[in-house]
């Protein structure tokens, strides 16, 4: 050996021993608390927090009977007040006043009555009473009122005054009292209230978390006090259950999916009308601008139009409604993008024959949507009719920039603002056209961590929201595949959803005391600041196996056992048997879809986890002779371990909280941590998955035996580590049964899946490495230990 190797290997030994000393300690204080959690809370099964968005309740008790009103806030009293409104009030109306005082007798322990009255015109006048009415029925009041869903609200000691441009702001402006109450733990408002809130949006869409065509009474219930006002529903499938019938590849796709019964659509239409929540709904159909082509479209519109005459709005997605083939690789873009805009312009034109306040969207999500193709997807904006409402991806494409490499978003992600560069290329373009603009945008929760039921980093959430606001955007999709979950960010994204909004940093210290408890506010503002900016160093987006499953991927050090059917002597070629058109599983590890799993290529001939590190990113070299071949993977590495450290320096501090919360808070407090514990747990693992292949393969491909020793240490020792990290994750996974559920294709991972994994990663630390060590005679380097 010669003498520089021998130095060689003792700086990797020293540095590595520094580095698990640094690892141990952050793994240790995050298995403390998660030990401690787990003893207190209690153990859940798939699918148990469904059954609470189920079954309900709406509301739970929220009263600190320590909270007192300060000099300048009233009080309801316990009992003596009224909730008043208008005898011509429609079920929309009903249903606010009505949730209004299950909410005070639920959550605050005060009592009020329900009077409606033939007129409201001595409003003023009354005293002990919560009033609520529309702009029409409260005269002086509303003037200033704009559109749709906006409100005013008025409150002195002797009354408050709720006032709505439509019965939908009154509603809006009842759950805002709510939101107030509970932000103080009680049933207190400012005495001298009088706030004008203009809506920013005029529709605000959420797919279902709990899964397609799944909208329950109660669920909505959450939605509506959330300021949702709208569901997109039927996703994939027409409204009155016309099937795709092309023999075109991708309509046969289509065809696996489950299909509509129009009942069902006629009972959430009719269900949601109640909580003043309208339905949109895709139509699914390929053109190819022939002469018959032409007619069945028309016939489809006008079927699922005259069925279902209150579907406020029609999202045609590429995904679904195509021109010819489906995909973005046409030769001729533009020519695909006129043709598609044709299609699009009937749906509008049979539409508005029999409503023509129906609204039509278009959106061409799988269209390139590199920085560079800013000029084609403003194109598209260019072809489509002026009556028609562009739907945008906001985010997806945004380029960034790290240690000197360009990358982009691959997919829904929050590590970057937004707007892409071709986003606003096309709001650009639809604004000197004179139309609206709507925006697919996440607010809460992205395919970036999509197992996780939030993302809580609330101040780059919110540096979101203001550019939403900036940019003028007139509506919002505000999920897709992650759907909403009640959570103190949808609670929080409500707010900045009209004007006149709190300032973030105050918002927020209310919004911590009510979650951890008083005088634990500065710990957790802390900690969200620090996640806000863990979240903007992870480099892996969309979704990928990274973000979403890494905690439940093994670390393959040589060919698993298959365990499922394997076609590896069959006519059908194993890889493409595994994807998109396939069985979609992976034979070695088929607990998820296939696109989850991280497998190594066994045959030596692609470096894998630089692969991944390329692909998850969008990361690519400036120039081909720039880097060195994994420059790409240090890097894309090393941004994954600096946002674990950041989200642990949060941690810190959120767990100091948690501990310290009372016992009414304290499972939800812990709760709270073991999401973000889980979150930082997902990049350690992914970390150690990439360089955990890196070694193996400089493993098989060394040339110099005398440093396989160092390999296989450091291979150990992750594998060490991992199997802690897993045990803490399976524990997590235990106690709540809303981490690993994604709705598109169910839990990506579960308890289940991780006692598989720390059976592999034990057999490999037990069995395949030792084994490995004696067929090629390479004992442990000194001074290693686990």
């Amino acid at each position: 050996m010669t003498l520089q190797r021998t130095l060689a290997i003792a700086i990797a030994v020293a540095f590595l021993a520094s580095a698990r000393s640094v690892a141990t300690e952050i793994e240790s204080a995050s298995s403390s608390f998660t030990a401690k959690a787990c003893e207190i809370l209690p153990v859940e099964q798939p699918y148990d927090y469904h059954r609470t968005l189920d079954q309900g309740p709406i509301h739970r008790p929220r009263r600190d009977a320590a909270a007192l009103p300060t000099e300048g806030e009233m009080a309801l009293p316990q009992d003596g007040w009224t909730v008043l409104f208008h005898e011509d009030a429609g079920a929309i109306l009903r249903y606010g006043t009505k949730d209004f005082r299950e909410y005070l007798k639920v959550s605050m322990d005060v009592q009020v009555g329900l009077s409606q009255r033939a007129s409201l015109d001595d409003w003023a006048e009354q005293t002990g009473v919560v009033v609520a009415g529309t702009r029409d029925q409260l005269p002086g009041l509303g003037q200033t009122l704009k559109g749709p869903k906006d409100y005013e609200i008025h409150v002195s000691p002797q009354q408050v005054v709720v006032c709505g441009f439509d019965e939908r702001g009154v509603m809006y402006g009842l759950f805002n009292l709510e939101a107030r109450m509970n932000l103080r733990e009680g049933p207190f408002l400012p005495r001298d209230l009088k706030t004008i809130r203009h809506s920013l949006y005029q529709s605000r869409m959420v797919l279902s978390w709990l899964g397609w065509m799944e909208w329950p009474d109660t669920y909505l219930a959450h939605l509506a006090h959330d300021g949702f006002d709208a569901i997109f529903a039927s996703v994939y499938a027409n409204p009155n259950g016309a099937q795709a019938e092309s023999t075109e590849f991708y309509s046969k796709i289509l065809q696996r999916n489950k299909s509509q019964k129009p009942a069902r659509v006629r009972d959430l239409i009719d269900r949601a009308a109640k909580f003043g929540i309208e339905v949109y709904a895709p139509i699914i159909y390929r053109f190819t601008d022939e002469a018959d082509s032409e007619a069945g479209l028309r016939q489809l519109v006008r079927d699922i139009v005259t069925q279902f005459p209150e579907i406020r709005g029609y999202i045609l997605l590429t995904e679904g409604f195509y021109y010819n083939k489906w995909g973005h690789s046409s030769p001729d873009m533009q020519k695909w993008a006129r043709k598609w805009a044709r299609a699009v312009a009937i749906v509008a034109e049979e539409c508005h024959k029999i409503d023509p306040e129906i609204e039509i969207l278009p959106w061409e999500y799988n269209i390139d949507f590199r920085p560079q193709q800013a000029d084609i997807k403003r194109y598209f904006i260019t072809q489509l009719p002026k009556e028609t409402i562009p739907l945008l991806t906001w985010e997806n494409g945004k380029s960034f920039e790290i240690d000197g490499f360009q990358g982009y978003l691959k997919d829904y992600s929050i590590n970057q603002v937004g707007p892409a560069e071709v986003t606003e290329a096309q709001i650009d373009e639809t604004r000197k056209r004179g139309m609206k603009v709507y925006a697919k945008v996440d607010t809460f929760a992205s395919w970036q961590f999509g197992t996780t039921p939030y993302i809580p980093a609330p101040y780059q959430w919110h540096r979101r929201y203001e550019k939403l606001q900036q940019f003028g955007v007139n509506g919002t999709l505000e999920s897709w595949s992650n759907g909403y979950k009640p959570s103190f960010m949808t609670e929080t994204r409500s707010w900045y959803c009209w004007t006149d909004a709190p300032p973030i940093d105050a918002l927020l210290h209310s919004v911590a005391g009510q979650l951890f408890g008083r005088g634990s506010e500065d710990l957790v503002l802390k900690a969200w600041q620090h996640f806000s900016r863990a979240i903007q160093l992870v480099p892996d987006t969309g979704a990928s196996m990274g973000t979403n499953f890494a905690l439940a991927n093994p670390l393959f050090f040589q060919p698993a056992q298959p365990r499922t059917m394997t076609v590896n002597h069959s006519w059908r070629d194993p890889v493409k048997w595994r994807g998109y058109f396939g069985a979609t599983i992976n034979t070695y590890w088929p607990y998820t879809h296939t696109r989850m799993v991280f497998y190594p290529d066994f045959s030596n001939r692609t470096h894998s986890a630089e692969r991944y590190a390329r692909g998850a990113s969008g990361i690519v070299p400036k120039s081909s002779d720039q880097v060195e071949e994994t420059a790409v993977l240090q890097v894309f590495s090393k941004y994954l371990m600096l946002a674990a450290d950041e989200f642990e320096a949060g941690l810190v501090s959120y767990r100091q909280a948690a501990l310290k919360a009372p016992e009414s808070k304290r499972i939800a407090a812990l709760k709270e941590v073991l999401v973000v514990e889980q979150m930082q747990r997902m990049l350690r693992s992914l970390h150690a998955i990439l360089e955990f292949e890196d070694l193996r393969l400089r493993l098989v491909k060394s040339e110099d035996g005398s440093s396989n020793g160092v390999i296989l240490d450091r291979m150990k020792t992750i594998l060490t580590a991992e199997i802690a990290r897993t045990e803490d994750s399976l524990m997590t996974a235990h106690r709540d049964s809303r981490l690993g559920y994604q709705f598109e294709q169910d839990y990506v991972y579960t308890p289940y899946v991780l006692t598989e994994k720390l059976a592999l990663l034990k057999k490999t630390h037990d069995q395949y490495l030792p084994a490995y060590r004696k067929r090629h005679n390479t004992s442990d380097s000194p001074d290693h230990s686990d």
